[in-house]
C-alpha cells in the first residue's frame, strides 16, 4: 500500500509502498478514506527529542492521526459487530479495553496503550490503518468520511472547553485561529459563553472566527490583544485558551487573564518554554493543561453530526492525493489561511 512516510527532522515526507496492516483478535483493517493534517505532525517533523518531553518520532514512521475510513477486514475475536463496508472514526489508540482506564475511555492512559506512529502503530497517512475495536465509533448515514475525519480535532476543542471554569455569561479569549482554536470557541459558546474572541497573528484565519461562534476576532499582526479586548469586553476575560502552542504564548495568556480567572493551555509547544510564576501567583488563576479527550467527547460529536446540529464543514480548506500530500504538507508549516487539509487516499 502507498503510505507518507517519515524520513528524518527537517525533511519532507516521502509517499512509498508499505506493508499492509494485519488486524490483531480485536481490531479491525479500514480503507482510510480521509485524514487531516494536524499541526502537531507538522511539529513533530521538526523536532526532535532534546529535552525529553515527547518521544522521538522514528525513521520510517507514518503518521495521521484525524481520520475516518471503511472496515476491510475483520479481527478474528471482535465482538462489536463490526462489518466489512462500515464507515467509522476512531480514536487513535489501540488499547487494551479492559482496565479501569479504558473502560472510562480513557484509552491514553491505558498502561499498554498503542499510539499512533510508533513503529507497532503506524497512522493514516496510508492507504489502510488498524484500529482497535474499542476506541472504533460507527458514523451515521449521512456524515460523510471527511466529517468523520473531523472528529478528532473537534474532541481536542471540547475537552479544552470542559477543562476551564466556564459559567453563563462567561468572557473567552482563544489565543490561535487554527481547527482546534476554531473548535474552542464553538463548544465555549455552546456552553453559554456571553463572548468569545478569537486572536491570530493571521488575519485572515481570525476572520474565519464567526462562522465558528466568535462574537468578535482580533488580527494580532495589526492590533494589541489587551487594548482590543478592552474595547470590545469592557475588560480583560474570564478565561484565556492558549491554542498556539509557541514558546512565549503561555506567558502572554497569564498576562492578559483577569484576576481569579483561569488559563487553559491547549496548545501543544515541544521545546523549552518559560513563564513569569509571580504573574500568575499574584492575579491567583487556575493554570489547567489538557491534552486529550475520551471516547465520550467523539460519541457526542458523531451524534451531533447526525442529527445536524454540529455545521463544521467549513473547517475543511482543501484536500490532496498522495501525488501532491507531501508538498501540501510542507507548504503547511508557514502559517497561512489554511484551516484543516485532508489527506483523500483514493483520491490518486
Amino acid at each position: 500500500m502507498k503510505a507518507a512516510v517519515f524520513k528524518s527532522v527537517g525533511t519532507p515526507l516521502v509517499v512509498e509502498d508499505v506493508a499492509e496492516p494485519i488486524p490483531g483478535p480485536e481490531e479491525l483493517v479500514i480503507a482510510v478514506r480521509a485524514c487531516g493534517i494536524c499541526g502537531t505532525d507538522l511539529h513533530w517533523t521538526e523536532h526532535h527529542n532534546t529535552d525529553g518531553a515527547w518521544r522521538p518520532l522514528a525513521t520510517g514512521g507514518i503518521l495521521g492521526h484525524e481520520f475516518a475510513g471503511e472496515v476491510v477486514e475483520v479481527g478474528g475475536e471482535t465482538n462489536g459487530g463490526f462489518k466489512v463496508g462500515e464507515a467509522i472514526c476512531a480514536l487513535p489508540f489501540v488499547s487494551c479495553g479492559r482496565c479501569a482506564a479504558c473502560m472510562a475511555g480513557r484509552f491514553y492512559r491505558c498502561s499498554s496503550v498503542d499510539t499512533r506512529a510508533t513503529p507497532t502503530l503506524p497512522g493514516a497517512y496510508a492507504e489502510f490503518t488498524r484500529v482497535g475495536l474499542a476506541s472504533a465509533i460507527r458514523l451515521p448515514e449521512g456524515v460523510d468520511y471527511r466529517m468523520g475525519a473531523l472528529v478528532e480535532p473537534l474532541a481536542v476543542g471540547l475537552a479544552a472547553a470542559e477543562r476551564a471554569t466556564l459559567q453563563a455569561g462567561s468572557t473567552i479569549l482563544i489565543m490561535g485561529a487554527g481547527p482546534v482554536g476554531l473548535s474552542v470557541a464553538l463548544w465555549c459558546r455552546h456552553l453559554g459563553a456571553r463572548q468569545v474572541v478569537v486572536s491570530d497573528l493571521v488575519g485572515a484565519r481570525a476572520s474565519r472566527a464567526a462562522d465558528f461562534g466568535a462574537t468578535e476576532f482580533i488580527d494580532a499582526s495589526v492590533e494589541t490583544v489587551s487594548d482590543r479586548l478592552h474595547i470590545v469586553c469592557g475588560g480583560p476575560p474570564d478565561v484565556v485558551f492558549d491554542c498556539v502552542g509557541v514558546a512565549g504564548t503561555m506567558q502572554q495568556a497569564i498576562e492578559v487573564v483577569a484576576n481569579d480567572g483561569c488559563v487553559v493551555v491547549a496548545g501543544l509547544c515541544m521545546g523549552t518554554d518559560s513563564i513569569v510564576p509571580a504573574i500568575a501567583v499574584v492575579k491567583a488563576i487556575d493554570l489547567r493543561f489538557t491534552m486529550c479527550y475520551e471516547k465520550r467527547h467523539f460519541e457526542v460529536i458523531v451524534e451531533l453530526l447526525g442529527n445536524g446540529r454540529l455545521d463544521v464543514a467549513q473547517l475543511i480548506t482543501g484536500s490532496v492525493g498522495f501525488d501532491t500530500f507531501c508538498d501540501r504538507f510542507e507548504s503547511l508549516k508557514c502559517a497561512g489561511p489554511d484551516l484543516k487539509v485532508m489527506l483523500e487516499p483514493a483520491g490518486t
